[in-house]
């Protein structure tokens, strides 16, 4: 039961640990970016608003499939 506890806390360390970076590395390109051209600012938000729900869904999905698998 306990090494079935640490399985479920890894796999979902690692699924939640995956869109925690890519947030990250988004966050540092567009604040580039920004820096760099700021009257490009609208495009620039809109791309990243795009990219963050892309990020969030595929965390959520990865979260409900772990659910699914361990269930018990």
């Amino acid at each position: 039961m306990l090494a079935e506890t640490f399985i479920i806390l890894t796999v979902m360390f690692i699924s939640v640990l995956g869109p925690s970076i890519v947030i990250a590395v988004l966050g540092y390109a567009v604040i580039k970016a920004l820096s760099r051209n700021p009257s490009a600012a609208a495009k620039i938000f809109t791309g990243m608003a795009m990219m963050l729900v892309f990020v969030v869904a595929i965390s959520i999905v990865a979260l409900l499939i772990i659910f699914q698998l361990f269930k018990q």
